[in-house]
């Protein structure tokens, strides 16, 4: 059997990525955001509830990282061929760091999800039952990421450090094909970077709405500087500080429209928005619709990109995998 050489020179390091991403944003950003907000749509969802979900996860990460570290591989459909996931033992501790939530909030939501059937103890065995819930498979999510990643390989392409063109199909064939090492990569890509979050915004409710909010005024603003294909693409905090300087701030976003795009409650939208205007985060404008805020955008801008980190070391995972592959 012959030994698979690896040409190092065709991989690509986590500098490169984010580079490349931070450079090229005004044509990545208006994707990446849809890509994050039905990310955080399908956290809310199944409980109504962003923390339940994120305890399911953190568990299901820490055994796809022990299937990792133990050489076992499964793809998209050997993952999903049962309804149940045995799944490593667990602290509350541990979750509490990981989620850096406190111990009485993780030990009464673990309490709910077992009383609701989803997480079952049989001494030492631990169980996820997908059928408790509203566990859908990831097929749209991974056509986002897929989407997504293919997008940043062409800004990769423009700037001469990946030379493979993947479109679309071939990133989500090899993100099923690999499955369980792919998906392990993304929730270690998505927990730190939506607890980060959560860190910044005080809660994940608040968070997910501010962001209903920013992708509103962001997509608008990227519309509007994507008209001219001929432009070349803007940086990070150039494409920042164009939304900061309120391009796009007429078109807000109502209430009303934030709870039917979300499914959280009108009544718990508006509690959270008086919070992010006492905050200075939002503001309402003449439409009494809701956008952002220049001052502590500001401070959001150099967070976030510290936060892209954790994006540009899962994408650059994918990509050299496709390059081994």
């Amino acid at each position: 059997m012959s030994i698979q050489e690896i040409d190092f020179s065709k991989t690509l390091s986590d500098d490169q990525v984010y580079e490349s991403i931070m450079s090229h944003y005004s044509t990545l950003s208006k994707d990446w955001i849809s890509h994050q907000w039905n990310w955080m749509n399908s956290v809310y969802r199944p409980f109504n509830d962003h923390y339940k979900y994120m305890i399911i996860i953190s568990l299901i990460e820490k055994t796809l990282q022990f299937y990792d570290q133990m050489n076992i591989q499964y793809s998209y459909d050997e993952y999903y061929s049962k309804s149940y996931l045995q799944i490593d033992r667990f602290s509350i501790t541990e979750l509490c760091e990981k989620l850096d939530l406190p111990k009485e909030t993780i030990r009464r939501k673990v309490i709910e999800l077992e009383n609701e059937g989803v997480i079952t103890r049989n001494k030492k065995k631990i169980v996820i039952d997908r059928k408790a819930f509203d566990f859908v498979k990831p097929e749209q999510q991974i056509k986002f990421s897929s989407k997504y990643i293919s997008l940043v390989s062409k800004a990769l392409n423009k700037d001469k450090v990946y030379s493979k063109k993947p479109d679309q199909k071939i990133i989500e064939n090899i993100i099923k094909k690999r499955f369980s090492l792919a998906w392990g990569w993304f929730y270690r890509m998505q927990i730190p970077l939506i607890i980060g979050y959560h860190k910044f915004f005080k809660d994940l409710t608040t968070f997910h709405i501010w962001g209903t909010v920013c992708m509103n005024q962001v997509l608008n603003v990227t519309d509007q500087l994507n008209s001219d294909k001929n432009k070349p693409s803007l940086d990070y905090f150039t494409t920042s500080n164009i939304v900061i300087e309120n391009l796009g701030a007429e078109t807000g976003i109502s209430a009303m429209s934030i709870s039917d795009m979300t499914k959280i409650p009108r009544a718990t939208i508006i509690r959270k928005c008086k919070y992010l205007i006492k905050e200075d985060l939002i503001k309402l404008n003449k439409k009494k619709q809701y956008v952002l805020t220049t001052m502590n955008f500001r401070k959001i801008l150099p967070y976030q990109a510290q936060i892209f980190k954790y994006k540009a070391k899962f994408i650059r995972k994918i990509l050299n995998l496709l390059v081994i592959s």
